[in-house]
């Protein structure tokens, strides 16, 4: 098949002078908001203790931990800024993203010793799921740096229980494991109550000399049987029994090594823990990247810097989505599939590190006369339309049949709408697009350029396609919403306003509400907003999206649970006619 995939069609083009110039402005204004996103990024980095409190202590930091760990240059960091109960620590206290370890790629997470010694915090379990979600979606090892204090006892109620509390990861780890998912964990620290269960639930566990998983922990086993109040007497005896128990606290190596054999490999150094793993990792199942490659890697044609150039801030710009996508893809080649039906979406196979991906996205501005075909007005890219939404079907059917991993790219102010719509079975179709992404069970990335908006945000591989959506970034331009705030204000105040007016009350405090909502809009789809919620897993750096789609192709591709010959494939030959 090398005369499909060796040598694909080139697209884009250099940049010219006047273009250059003419966009500077939006190139600042980006780089602006990505140095906002990375201030935000290095408060979390930088909460609890200072690092050097840590290594005084003998101990490294979760992050010194992760660079000794993780081949340089593959570490993709995911949910950096999620903190959806807005804890106070600012941060789920786990620090997790996809890397390469011994030169294949793992799922790998942390806990943050710096900030109460690795707590569970609010938003923590949901936190643990994505990651859980994300090793069996990609179908590569779960890797943990354990050290967990327990729970933040105060704000129990708001994580320890529920259908996905704290304990729901370890049902998932047992998940991973009956699916054949190996899940490593190096341990370190003291692991009481949720830590031990934490250090206990992967398949093979390496403990540094000084750790310990255990039930409980010393404040838990020193006050075990209180009277049902607190006295002075009462409080002498815990005195006592937590010094006992900070001396010696439970579940030590001696134990868990010695006598229950949980404790696979111990090690004296922090550095041994971290050298056991890599060794593991090479004893993982994997293929040899030459097993998929359809062609020798190669960069693209133009630099990814471009990009800031091309990808408009303001969101009512503009631009041609196939620029943008020539910057991310090996040599700038692709096969388009149906180029000359449903115009507002592109659809193609490109190649990514040498490895087959499959790539949709929204393209913009006018799209010609009479189009779409069924109604009486014109049609504008970044909203989907009866061609468009039945080419996307087609596209991702066949990408399930020949098992090409596909990348998404949104910019969708959403799905037609009016009766001409309707009638031309618009409603049907996304959620026909809906039956085929959960047909395929393909692994899937999303990239949400600019706008992600109403049901398309859901039918275009997004979050909620929970079987297949690997992960999700958004970039300094992204903002996601049900519907545009001034949109949003029309549909909630316009019957008030035809009330008022026939009341013959003033419109003035209905405008202010509608205003107000629109600002609320605003402010709520914001990246910054998206990523502390969760409605993206990561704010990725423009010029490091590439490195997050090496990252998507190469882990998709390392250990497939099915496979299709190259040779048997359809899609490159109904392209190709």
């Amino acid at each position: 098949m090398h005369p499909y995939f060796k040598e694909m069609a080139e697209f884009g083009n250099p940049l010219k002078k006047g273009e250059i110039k003419r966009t500077e402005k939006n190139l600042e204004a980006l780089k602006a908001e990505e140095a906002d996103i990375a201030e935000a990024v290095q408060a979390v980095e930088n909460a609890g203790f200072p690092a050097e409190k840590i290594n005084a202590r003998g101990q490294l930091t979760v992050w010194q931990r992760l660079e000794y760990l993780v081949d340089p240059g593959t570490w993709c960091p995911l949910h950096t800024l999620y903190n959806p109960a807005e804890n106070e620590e600012g941060t789920t206290n786990v620090v997790d993203g996809i890397g390469k370890i011994s030169g294949r790629w793992a799922v790998i997470i942390g806990f943050d010793n710096k900030v109460m010694a690795g707590a569970w915090l609010p938003g923590q379990s949901e936190n643990i799921l994505r990651v859980t979600d994300l090793a069996k979606r990609l179908n590569i090892p779960l890797v943990w740096l354990v050290n967990c204090s327990g729970a933040k006892l105060p704000e129990q109620e708001k994580f320890y229980a529920n259908r996905r509390g704290a304990g729901t990861p370890f049902y998932r780890h047992a998940e991973l494991e009956q699916l054949g998912i190996p899940v490593l964990a190096g341990i370190y620290g003291t692991n009481p109550a949720g830590g031990g269960y934490q250090g206990v639930s992967p398949t093979i566990l390496f403990a540094h000399q000084n750790c310990n998983i255990a039930v409980g922990g010393a404040g838990i086993v020193s006050g075990m049987a209180p009277k049902g109040h607190f006295d002075l007497e009462t409080a002498e005896t815990i005195i006592e029994k937590a010094r006992q128990f900070k001396a010696k606290p439970p579940g030590s190596v001696k134990i868990h090594q010695d006598e229950t054999g949980f404790f696979r490999y111990v090690f004296e150094t922090e550095e041994g823990v971290l050298d056991g793993l890599k060794d593991f990792m090479k004893k993982i199942p994997a293929y040899d990247p030459e097993f998929f490659r359809v062609a020798e890697p190669k960069a693209p044609a133009y630099p990814a810097e471009d990009v800031y150039r091309l990808l408009p801030l303001e969101p009512k710009m503009v631009y041609e989505f196939d620029a943008v996508l020539s910057r991310l893809v090996d040599g700038s080649e692709h096969m388009e599939f149906r180029p000359d039906y449903g115009p507002e979406i592109y659809t193609g196979l490109a190649k990514v590190d040498g490895f087959l991906v499959a790539c949709i996205g929204n393209r913009q501005g006018y799209l010609g006369k009479d189009y779409p075909e069924y109604a009486d007005y014109p049609g504008f890219g970044g909203k989907l339309y009866r061609q468009g939404m039945i080419k996307m079907n087609e596209f991702v059917t066949l990408c399930g049949r020949d098992r090409i991993p596909i990348i998404w790219f949104q910019d969708t102010t959403g799905i037609d709408v009016g009766d001409a719509a309707e009638k031309a079975e618009l409603l049907g179709l996304g959620q026909s697009l809906i039956y085929s992404n959960q047909s395929t069970d393909l692994p899937m990335m999303l990239v949400v350029l600019r706008k992600g908006t109403a049901a398309a945000h859901y039918v275009m591989g997004g979050p909620t396609a929970n079987r297949n959506n690997a992960f999700t970034l958004g970039t300094a331009a992204t903002e996601i919403y049900v519907m545009h705030g001034e949109t949003a204000a029309v549909a909630t105040y316009s019957r008030r306003l035809v009330k008022q007016k026939d009341a013959g009350k003033p419109l003035e405090p209905i405008i202010d509400n509608m205003n107000q909502l629109a600002r609320e809009y605003h402010e709520k789809s914001r990246p910054l907003f998206c990523a502390r919620h969760g409605l993206v897993d990561e704010l990725a750096p423009i010029r490091d999206l590439r490195r997050y789609m090496e990252a998507f192709a190469g882990s998709a591709y390392q250990n497939p649970k099915s496979i299709c010959p190259h040779h048997h494939m359809i899609l490159p030959r109904i392209i190709k006619g």
